[in-house]
């Protein structure tokens, strides 16, 4: 037990009895190359532990169009109708401008054959009016003017009417003022004539003549003061005249200002109903033109929402979806919230599309098979609704890359990888054991977000 002899007894024991069971047990030599074999792969385990591996965010996605309008579109009418005739069949190439299908109204306004015809009568009798409404225009500035003229003829005259009466008054109250002396001087002789007739110095004859003298100037007196009494009447009416002249012209004036108004408003009516119709006519004419629906670009058809004929569509329904050819194609990648903050426009890209075999090495994307290359061109600022930000890809090819399959379809499915920065091995083993995010050597850039 001690292999104090020289002699092997488990030598001897294996030569001469044939031991089985002791055969089956484990040699020295199998544990020997067991621990050889875990000493290489703790090697090999220790060199791959500091190998580079490179840091990525996966995503899922689909591909679309780099541009708005190379995504697939929906043809609208814009206005109602009934289709007639379709010109096209699904999956057909078609040209700008070609003729999709035609459609008829199915508005009672527009079923009259000659309405542009009635509307051209209906614009020429507005334009009528417009001008007989504009020549009483004129013709009632025409009144104005004679009114005003009118007027100051009319005024001075009554002016000189009343300065007149005026000098006439100060005349007859000037008589007036003669006669009343007169007649006082006749009173103080009759006065004289009576008490030199009571002396015996006048005569009847002469008293009597003086009586009458008196009768005469008083009677004078009475005859001036029903003079002036008129030419003060006539005074008044001359100012009344006056007045009643400036209160006729105001009246005729603000009547003839009236119709004017009244005239100019219609003529403003009749201009705005003018400019109705003339749009009315041009939209007819637009609407004939949109009778037709055509393709706004060149594309597949892909699908038809309306099929029968007498089918009605309303405004701005969808018709049928056009998908334009050739488009610019890029992938549209979902990627956490956490990582947005890591991206920025230019990362690489690896992408695997649906439909191509192939082998990633996330890590290694040098020995990776069947992927192609492309870089972020746009990340949303805002997030999808599950919580998701989209991120666009356009085509890069890198070192040994080949360019995108032209087989690729829009709409199919994509899983992509954004790379980031390298790290070791054993660095990634333990962030991915922590739930670390990956870690960057410098900050994106601002401003790539879009």
């Amino acid at each position: 037990m001690l292999n104090l002899s020289n002699q092997r007894v488990d030598e001897r024991l294996f030569k001469d009895y044939p031991l089985k069971t002791l055969r089956t047990l484990p040699q020295p030599n199998a544990g020997r190359r067991l621990g050889r074999w875990m000493l290489v792969l703790l090697l090999i385990s220790t060199v791959v532990l500091f190998l580079p591996w490179q840091q990525n965010i996966n995503g899922e996605g689909s591909l679309t169009a780099l541009t708005p309008q190379d995504r697939s579109q929906t043809v609208q009418n814009a206005i109602a109708g009934r289709i007639e005739r379709w010109n096209v069949q699904e999956g057909q190439l078609v040209k700008k401008g070609d003729t999709l299908l035609v459609i008829s109204d199915i508005k009672d306004e527009y079923f009259d054959p000659n309405l542009s015809q009635r509307l051209d009568e209906q614009l020429g009798a507005k334009r009528g009016t417009r001008e007989a409404t504009g020549a009483k225009i004129r013709a009632l500035d025409r009144q104005i003017a004679a009114l005003q003229a009118g007027l100051k003829v009319k005024l001075e005259a009554a002016r000189n009417k009343v300065k007149q009466s005026e000098f006439k008054v100060k005349a007859d109250q000037a008589d007036l003022v003669a006669v009343q002396k007169n007649y006082q001087i006749a009173l103080d002789r009759l006065d004289r004539f009576e008490k030199g007739h009571k002396n015996g110095l006048f005569s009847l004859t002469d008293l009597e003549s003086r009586r009458l003298k008196v009768q005469e100037d008083q009677a004078k007196v009475i005859s001036q003061e029903n003079k002036l009494n008129v030419s003060q009447q006539e005074l008044i009416n001359a100012w009344l005249d006056l007045t009643t002249i400036e209160a006729d012209f105001r009246e005729k004036l603000a009547k003839a200002q009236s119709d004017q108004s009244s005239a100019a408003s219609y003529l403003a009516e009749a201009g705005g109903e003018i400019a109705k119709l003339q749009n009315k006519i041009s939209s007819v004419d637009v609407r004939r033109g949109l009778y037709v629906v055509r393709a706004p670009q060149d594309g597949y058809l892909v699908r038809s929402f309306k099929a029968g004929i007498g089918e009605t569509i309303k405004e701005g329904e969808a018709i049928a979806t056009l998908q334009p050819t050739t488009p610019a194609l890029a992938v549209e990648l979902y990627v956490r919230a956490m990582d947005v903050p890591l991206i920025g426009q230019g990362r690489p890209v690896r992408l695997q599309f649906d439909g191509w075999p192939a082998i990633q090495f996330s890590g290694w994307p040098s020995v990776a098979v069947g992927t192609f290359g492309g870089e972020v061109a746009v990340i949303d600022a805002i997030s999808s609704v599950d919580g998701k930000y989209r991120l666009l890809i356009k085509p890069k090819m890198q070192k040994d890359d080949q360019p995108w399959p032209p087989q690729l379809r829009v709409g199919s499915g994509v899983f992509g990888w954004v790379m980031l920065d390298d790290v070791p091995v054993w660095y990634e083993l333990w962030r991915q054991l922590n739930g670390f995010p990956a870690s960057l050597q410098r900050e994106p850039k601002e401003g790539n977000q879009k």
